[in-house]
């Protein structure tokens, strides 16, 4: 039976990789740069617009319809990416795939800020209003209504509600072995501790889920970032060489030195690739489903939040995280198995092996919590799409028992599935997302030229009466 199972997971594993390596890898960038062309580029010659009206609004009140406000819809969305994707995945990137692997990373960056973009525009489009009057959406939704594809909205919900058993049982395991290896707590201990604060936050619906990540996810991002910005400024004189590092090794294979094993090409994109994709979950189709509930006056508005979480997820996060390593030389002192540990490695050569364990532990802890919180609400919605609202209040609770089991090691047959799953999963949402191009640039264009030039138009006459009232 033990060699049964060795050969399954070695015949999952292999399948896992080439998917990751290759197909994958082509659809997602290829789709991107569609998107990206199809919308005119609109993630960079509007990045300026962007920052204004996410950023720069996010204490503005709306009176437009939706359950939440566009900053807590983004906060949301981003509690399910920002935390240990960010913190211990990209070291793990590194670890297996080189330096390389953090310009890959950024690559998918770039071109996935279309593709969230494009997925949070049909979402909002296409959303509507479930039996307790709350507005829902997702790729089920666009892709049953625009499309007709039913067959594939279904697939779409059973494999996403289906893969977020292991992802929460992963989230949950890596938390409480940090805890246990930091503070000596029992992997129970932990697991009871997770499953309270989780059930409290998701029996209080999308509602209280925002209100409590749009309190919590921005101060731990900041100080999670200020962190990393003072170890890279005590190593600042790295920064040239760093740079050398992950350009270089993006197109050529790098030696193994010290912990590290060495790595190709291929290693540094497959594992920038996924690990990017992880981090922030652009094609995935998982972000809409938070959207969904935003208030918004036009679908492409809300969409603005899309790019700018990529920004924030990848381009910033993940960068400060992987620089850290690199420039403390952490990347090289220890092997894949002990990937996990680079960060708090790194953070501990300027501020004490002590504290930055203690530290990089008790903020996974809370990353995970609101991680975990958003992906149930997630995994609800697609059970309610498929078999109604009790079917969702009883995934609910099969969730939460997923975090107790995943934080004592158990079933840990069924993680050998995720990156399979999740293969599946992008495939059910990026495929039907650009056969719908023409929709996305269109309803670009109409916000391009009915929103934003209206807007460019008044401020512009603002600022005439400004200098004329002044002279």
């Amino acid at each position: 039976m033990g060699d049964v199972w060795s050969t399954i997971k070695e015949g999952v594993s292999s399948l896992s990789d080439f998917l990751w390596t290759y197909p994958l890898s082509i659809i997602l960038i290829a789709g991107g740069i569609f998107l990206t062309i199809r919308i005119k580029f609109f993630q960079f010659r509007f990045f300026g617009h962007v920052l204004h009206q996410t950023i720069g609004q996010i204490f503005k009140k709306t009176k437009q319809k939706g359950t939440i406000t566009p900053f807590q819809a983004f906060t949301s969305a981003l509690a399910s990416t920002a935390g240990a994707t960010n913190i211990v995945g990209v070291p793990v990137a590194i670890s297996f795939g080189g330096p390389g692997a953090l310009f890959w990373m950024w690559v998918v960056a770039l071109i996935g800020m279309a593709t969230k973009y494009s997925e949070i525009l049909l979402g909002m489009k296409y959303r509507e209003k479930n039996k307790k009057n709350i507005w829902v959406g997702g790729p089920q939704y666009y892709i049953k209504k625009a499309l007709g594809w039913k067959w594939v909205s279904t697939a779409f919900a059973f494999l996403l509600m289906i893969e977020l058993i292991p992802s929460t049982m992963v989230q949950s395991n890596s938390i409480a072995t940090q805890t246990e290896g930091a503070f000596g707590w029992p992997v129970e201990i932990t697991g009871a501790i997770m499953c309270a604060a989780i059930a409290l936050v998701v029996f209080g619906g999308i509602k209280r889920i925002a209100k409590v990540t749009d309190k919590m996810v921005p101060g731990m991002v900041l100080i999670y970032l200020a962190i990393c910005f003072y170890v890279i400024f005590v190593n600042i004189d790295q920064i040239p060489n760093v740079f050398g590092l992950i350009f270089t090794h993006a197109f050529t294979p790098i030696s193994a030195t010290g912990g590290f094993a060495g790595a190709a090409v291929a290693q540094g994109l497959r594992w920038g690739i996924a690990r990017g994709l992880y981090s922030n979950e652009a094609g995935l189709g998982t972000a809409p489903i938070a959207h969904a509930a935003a208030k918004t006056d036009h679908p492409s508005r809300q969409a603005l939040w899309g790019i700018f979480s990529v920004f924030i997820d990848t381009i910033l996060i993940c960068t400060v995280s992987g620089i850290t390593v690199l420039v403390t030389g952490a990347w090289t002192e220890v092997g894949g198995s002990d990937a996990s540990n680079m960060i708090n490695i790194a953070i501990g050569s300027e501020f004490g092996d002590a504290f930055g364990g203690s530290f990089i532990t008790v903020f996974l802890l809370f990353f995970v919590i609101t991680t975990i919180g958003i992906l149930v609400f997630y995994g609800e919605k697609q059970a309610e799409y498929l078999y109604g609202l009790k079917a969702a209040k009883f995934m609910r609770i099969v969730y939460i028992a997923a975090v107790f089991v995943g934080a004592l090691g158990g079933l840990q047959f069924v993680w050998q599935f995720l990156d399979l799953i999740l293969a599946m999963v992008l495939l059910a949402n990026i495929i039907p997302l650009l056969f719908l191009h023409k929709e996305i640039a269109e309803l670009t264009d109409d916000y391009v030229n009915r929103v934003y030039k209206k807007r460019t138009k008044k401020r512009k006459v603002e600022l005439f009466d400004e200098e004329e009232d002044a002279s």
